[in-house]
């Protein structure tokens, strides 16, 4: 079945059963990966596809899907990885793609979504990941309020941490891994 890499399926799971509650549509080419917000924001699902788009599907009732947002184009290339943001930070999601880029989408008050890209890695970027909030609290300074924090895995074998700068408005590569990178062999 051609369009059956473009769907996503929802399952009930019991301890003897799967059972497919949904079938969620809308990509134009092979879904890569899925990400479940966190429940205080409702039942909310991202996904990223080959198509170079991210949509977020909301359950209005259960086994009732829509799409919440459509970010079609959102980059030049496939959408390899989503992950949402720690919930402290808001409702948020990134998404690691083949341009090179991450983008960071937000959900506003207005309920429209902003997007911010940062360049990542020049030949692809494959997985993305947020840091736990909590994660780099320092006890030194407890009313200070930690700055979301990703980490990527690019298709030049390298891992990159990177922070929002309240200051710069943006993510910036992490000063102390800039330099020193993980680095896998293969």
């Amino acid at each position: 079945n051609p369009s059956a890499d473009r769907t996503i399926k929802v399952y009930n799971v019991s301890e003897t059963a799967y059972e497919i509650t949904a079938t969620l549509q809308g990509h134009e080419g092979p879904v890569w990966q899925v990400s479940w917000a966190h429940p205080k924001f409702g039942v909310l699902l991202a996904s990223c596809s080959f198509d170079g788009s991210v949509l977020i599907h909301r359950e209005q009732r259960p086994g009732d899907w829509v799409v919440l947002h459509a970010a079609r184009g959102l980059h030049e290339s496939s959408v390899n990885g989503i992950a949402f943001a720690p919930n402290e930070f808001g409702l948020m999601v990134a998404a690691a793609s083949s341009d090179g880029r991450v983008s960071v989408l937000s959900h506003q008050s207005d309920h429209t979504w902003s997007v911010e890209y940062l360049n990542n890695c020049p030949t692809g970027v494959n997985a993305v990941s947020w840091a736990p909030y909590g994660a780099y609290y320092n006890p030194d300074q407890p009313d200070v309020i930690e700055s979301p924090r990703l980490v990527t895995a690019g298709c030049d074998n390298h891992i990159r941490f990177c922070v929002y700068n309240q200051d710069q408005g943006q993510y910036v590569m992490e000063e102390s891994t800039a330099s020193s990178e993980l680095v896998h062999t293969d």
